[in-house]
Parts: C-alpha cells; sequence; structure tokens
C-alpha cells in the first residue's frame, strides 16, 4: 500500500480533498461511453447513462471505433444524448481512414446537432494494416492537426490525449511532452490521460509538464477493472505498466466475479485517493458501459446524487 494510504483513512484524504477544493459534492468527474452495437446493448448503455446523469458530470465522451469503424454509432448516441440528457457530450474524432474534408463534415454534423466539444485524436492503424501508424492520403496526420482543424470548423472545446506511461510510438519523454504542446498551441482545451495503475506515473507526467512550462490542466483517466484478463490486453497494447503486486492482487478472481468487483473497488479507490491527495480536482471514468464501479468511486470521491435524483435513476 501507499505510505499516503497507510497513514492516514482513505476517507479522511477525501474529505480534506473536497475541504481544499471547496466543494460539498467533491472534485469534478466526466464519463467515457462506447458506441452500442446491438439493440440489447444499446438499452444496457442507456440505463448505464440514466445511473449516472443525476452525478453531473462536467462532460461524458462517446468513443470513435478503429478507423472510423462506429462514425455512424457514435453520432447517433452522441446526438440522443443532447435530444434525452441534461448531460455536455463530447464526441471522439480520429485521423484515420478519412480526409479532411470528411471528417470536416462530420464535424459541422456534430455542431448542428449541439455537440460542443470534441476529443481530438491521431487514432490507431485500421485493422489489418500492420502496427505502424501511416497518415492517411488527405487527411488530418496527427492529434494537432486535427485540434487544428476542429477550431477552424467552429468553437469547439477541444481534449486531447496524454499517457501517463510513455505512448508506444514515443521515443522519449521530451518527444511527449513536445506533442502535447503542439496540441494546447493548436488550440486544445485539456489533456486527458490513458488508465493507468500507478499513481506516480500519473503525477511524474504532471510534473514534466509543469516543468515544462505547459499550464493546461490533465486529467487522469481511470479504468476500473471489471475484468482483469481484458485490462492486461488493453494495457499491453497502450504500454501501460501493470506492478505485479496488482496482478497478484486479482491472480484467481478470473471466476468470482463478487469478490473482483470488491477488489476494484478498493484498488481504484485507494489511486484516486493517493490523487486527490496530491491535489488532483478532476478524475475521467473509462466505464466500459458498466455504472456499479464507476459509481462506487464517485461515492467515495464526494460525488453522489441528490436524494430525489438517485431515486428517479434506479425506477
Amino acid at each position: 500500500m501507499n505510505a499516503v494510504l497507510k497513514s492516514q483513512p482513505v476517507q479522511a484524504i477525501f474529505d480534506a480533498a473536497a475541504a481544499r477544493l471547496g466543494r460539498v459534492q467533491g472534485p469534478r468527474v466526466s464519463f467515457e461511453f462506447f458506441p452500442p452495437k446491438s439493440d440489447k446493448l444499446e438499452e444496457q448503455l442507456w440505463q448505464v447513462i440514466r445511473r449516472l446523469e443525476p452525478l453531473g458530470p462536467a462532460f461524458v465522451s462517446v468513443t470513435y471505433g478503429a478507423g472510423g469503424s462506429t462514425r455512424d454509432r457514435t453520432h447517433r448516441t452522441v446526438a440522443r444524448i443532447v435530444e434525452e440528457t441534461t448531460l455536455k457530450p463530447a464526441a471522439h474524432l480520429t485521423c484515420v481512414s478519412a480526409t479532411r474534408e470528411e471528417i470536416d463534415d462530420v464535424m459541422r454534423a456534430y455542431w448542428d446537432a449541439g455537440v460542443r466539444h470534441i476529443v481530438a485524436l491521431r487514432g490507431d492503424p485500421p485493422a489489418g494494416a500492420g502496427a505502424k501508424y501511416e497518415p492517411t492520403p488527405g487527411g488530418y496526420a496527427y492529434a494537432a492537426d486535427l485540434v487544428e482543424g476542429a477550431r477552424r470548423v467552429a468553437a469547439f472545446e477541444v481534449s486531447v490525449a496524454v499517457y501517463a506511461d510513455l505512448h508506444p510510438d514515443s521515443t522519449d519523454w521530451q518527444a511527449e511532452i513536445d506533442n502535447f504542446r503542439r496540441k494546447i498551441d493548436a488550440g486544445a482545451t485539456r489533456g486527458i490521460s490513458n488508465f493507468f495503475v500507478d499513481a506516480d506515473s500519473f503525477l511524474r507526467l504532471r510534473d514534466r509538464f509543469a516543468d515544462a512550462g505547459i499550464t493546461a490542466p490533465i486529467v487522469p483517466g481511470i479504468m476500473p477493472v471489471s475484468n482483469f484478463n481484458g485490462f492486461k490486453r488493453m494495457a499491453g497494447a497502450g504500454g501501460v505498466y501493470v506492478p505485479q503486486w496488482f496482478a497478484d492482487i486479482f491472480e484467481g478472481l478470473d471466476d468470482d466475479p463478487e469478490t473482483r468487483l470488491l477488489v476494484a473497488a478498493a484498488t481504484t479507490g485507494e489511486l484516486c485517493a493517493r490523487l486527490a491527495a496530491e491535489g488532483v480536482e478532476d478524475f475521467h471514468f473509462y466505464t466500459l458501459n458498466r455504472a456499479e464501479l464507476t459509481l462506487a468511486i464517485c461515492r467515495m470521491l464526494g460525488v453522489k446524487a441528490p436524494m430525489a435524483a438517485q431515486e428517479e435513476a434506479v425506477q
């Protein structure tokens, strides 16, 4: 366990953080969803959205599949959030497999639908294209170019990605710092980190940016572990450092979902407590279209819905 957590009860850390922030309801939170692939999964997603909506997140983001494979479903999900909820959606966009004109058209459609926030990403190579990223001919080459394009199309708020553990394509930390600076200079509002296990990974990243004179906020991406094998696969693909102690905690829990859920809540709660103790004021949750763990961690952070809203959400 971290020394901070040994010396203080977790709830005391959260209470102190809330007092420092001057907020009764704790820090700001935001949530990420992915567009559903079937009617059944769409129904499940909307149950999750309705359960999380009363928490009053700063925004919710909807992902964009590799190579733009979920573009239409992403747009439908975002448009429905605008029309049917009080939430402020942020639509993901990538540079992959589309020309600038095509991506600009998508952004205009989002603006016309009432979307005012874009998450601008380089994106991963399309399936079958090999491991190396290559810019699409006639397209936006990198995320900084996409940020500039979004700001040219309309007055979007733009979030971008940063990496608590070095991005697999980055040669060193200076390259990572320079890349984030280009995105901010192009008009990005904030960086949202990939998920991570070790709080020190994020805190070192924050210090690196501060030492480089970058003042734009960065938000930690938090992914509670609902399935450890899936978590490991995503961690491997994104270059995320998974300490052995963390793997040991989840060992043998593949067929014990109840215990796994409790362990995930405890480990993620401790991670967020450490970050809160270090002055972190915003948390972005990768929900994987599930509500239970995100609700539990938000409750520990002091973020909860008014009682009337809670009763309405579960009806």
